[in-house]
């Protein structure tokens, strides 16, 4: 099975992108939901977020979101020991999923792809990119946060210069339509590479 990874920025369209794919028939596996999902259902990563962050973390039985991004997007450490806990086991989720899955290929939306090495175990990369001020707008509609906390997340990611370097596609998402656009011509050359 082709995998073809789904990466960029925050802010950048990852999810326009994702839907305009599974609009084409193609499964898409994203990765941040179902990690968010595993936290929540795995006795596990329950019990190690607990013992790393404390009681807090969770709340009413929910992820405490904004508790976890306080610490994890101020302190690398938590991060990456948070990372350690978490994609592991999605990987896992990951492989069991693709295994049930029946198509050409199949589009694996990671945000940080490249920051954890995964882009290496994909057969292509596309890379979402908006302009930064387009993407903070974006997420300051989006998600009813301040631009601090958004730029304390950007630093967390790559740079999109460097991402694109790596990249077989890129797709510049400033409008739907050319985005849209963008995915078929995308869908199509994948497609033809298969036939050889």
């Amino acid at each position: 099975m082709i995998v073809v990874g789904l990466t960029g920025g925050i802010g950048s369209g990852k999810t326009t992108v994702a839907k305009a794919f599974r609009a084409l028939g193609i499964p898409v596996y994203i990765a941040d939901e179902e990690a968010k999902g595993l936290m929540l259902r795995s006795k596990i990563i329950k019990r190690k977020l607990i013992q790393l962050f404390g009681n807090q973390v969770y709340a009413d039985g929910n992820l405490n979101k904004s508790f976890i991004a306080s610490i994890i997007f101020n302190d690398k450490n938590y991060l990456n020991k948070m990372n350690a806990i978490v994609h592991p086991r999605v990987a896992r989720h990951f492989e069991k999923w693709l295994i049930k899955q029946d198509a050409p290929y199949v589009i694996k939306e990671v945000a940080i792809l490249f920051e954890n090495g995964g882009h290496k175990a994909c057969d292509y990369v596309i890379t979402v990119t908006a302009p930064k001020a387009t993407r903070i707008d974006r997420l300051l509609k989006r998600d009813n946060t301040s631009e601090e906390k958004i730029e304390a997340i950007m630093k967390n990611q790559w740079a999109d210069s460097k991402k694109v370097k790596l990249s077989n596609f890129v797709i510049h998402n400033v409008s739907i339509e050319k985005t849209q656009a963008q995915v078929v011509k995308i869908h199509s050359q994948i497609l033809e590479n298969l036939k050889i």
